[in-house]
């Protein structure tokens, strides 16, 4: 009997939270969609770096989109069965409330630990692997972009005039550039030669110019100056090819819990960055534990709100993880400042979730109502 109800009940979650999943991971998909086009339409990229660049993205967005299917998948089951009546035959038929949680806890467990292991390995990776691959289309058009006595605009807001580029070693003669980056002056450089540098460690092209000159004017026309030099580098960073990947170094998102642990051992203690690395390690277990908890949540609450429907579940499912998501981002903010210590902060979801899973159960299983849905119920 108990694995008959186990797998009777299991069959009515697993379903829609395979589906709540892949809808959350495609809908988050097709919002970067934009940014990632505007790559291939204006920079030149190939539709397969396109699909790899989704490919690295969907780790971090099924993180974030688990802790919602889960909720929405047990929530709807158990709406569901409720409101069929089916939950009040089981108690008839002597099967208590806390009968019920072993396949919600099997399918709570399952998702605790894909999220463990995204959140572990394959976040750090595809984030790492995302950056990367930018940086792969930023040095090629810089080696492509790049052409011999044509007006080109390689990266944004900076031209290049060149009269002779040599394809072998990069090194290019006569050059003129336009460099409009600085929103208070425009800086003009010319000079007699100058040569693409490329560092894939800090991930950064440098075009090193020699014996040439800089005009500067302010775009007000207020002032103007001019520099002679013997050798000047002009920086590309990734901003300028996708302005939300401004960072030259590793980012603690892109960090394993190893290079976290030594990164926090060689940073200056209450910084920022300390901070963030802390954070971020801390997410690594909280935000898994959070999916768990989540799953569990979604049986009191569907066994007692009697409402028939999906929109019901998927609307209170949203509802929820919209309240977790705002909480746990405006922790993580408070923590990055030092105001509060990530020790503490970053747990500070999970034990909410936890206190509401346990208060949530033990009403619901003594068959009192939760008065916070009360009107829900009588919906």
């Amino acid at each position: 009997m108990g694995l008959t109800l186990s797998k009777y009940i299991f069959d009515e979650i697993w379903p829609t939270f395979l589906v709540s999943l892949f809808v959350a991971v495609f809908i988050i998909l097709a919002t970067r969609m934009l940014s990632i086009i505007e790559l291939v339409v204006n920079r030149g990229a190939h539709a397969t770096q396109m699909g790899m660049m989704l490919f690295y993205l969907v780790p971090d967005i099924v993180v974030f989109a688990l802790p919602a299917a889960t909720l929405m998948a047990v929530l709807v089951a158990f709406l569901r069965l409720s409101a069929d009546s089916e939950i009040i035959a089981m108690k008839a038929s002597g099967i208590s409330l806390y009968q019920m949680l072993p396949p919600v806890v099997l399918l709570s467990l399952v998702a605790f630990l894909l999220a463990l292991f995204m959140n572990g390995f394959a976040v750090p990776w595809g984030n790492r692997s995302f950056k990367d691959l930018v940086f792969q289309i930023a040095r090629s058009r810089a080696d492509l972009g790049i052409k011999e006595r044509v007006f080109s605009e390689p990266f944004d807001n900076v031209m290049f005039y060149v009269n002779h580029l040599s394809a072998h070693d990069h090194l290019m003669r006569d050059v003129f550039v336009a460099d409009r980056r600085d929103k208070k002056a425009t800086n003009t450089i010319v000079a007699r030669e100058g040569k693409i540098l490329v560092d894939p460690d800090k991930r950064s092209i440098t075009l090193r110019f020699r014996k040439g000159t800089i005009f500067i004017v302010e775009k007000s026309l207020a002032s103007a100056r001019t520099i002679r030099f013997d050798t000047y580098d002009l920086h590309i960073g990734l901003q300028d090819i996708m302005a939300a990947l401004q960072s030259r170094r590793k980012h603690a998102s892109e960090m394993r819990i190893r290079e976290l642990l030594q990164g926090i051992e060689t940073a200056k203690p209450a910084t920022r960055l300390y901070n963030k690395m802390k954070i971020k390690l801390y997410e690594k277990l909280s935000v898994p534990l959070a999916v768990f908890l989540m799953g569990l949540i979604g049986v009191p609450l569907g066994a007692r709100i009697r409402a028939r429907g999906r929109s019901t579940g998927v609307g209170i499912s949203l509802a929820i993880f919209l309240a977790y998501y705002v909480s746990f981002t405006g922790v993580e903010r408070v923590c990055e400042t030092g105001a509060l210590a990530p020790e503490i902060g970053i747990w500070l979801p999970d034990i909410f979730l936890l206190l509401s899973c346990v208060y949530l159960l033990r009403r619901v299983s003594r068959e009192r109502s939760i008065n916070i849905f009360k009107r829900a119920a009588e919906a």
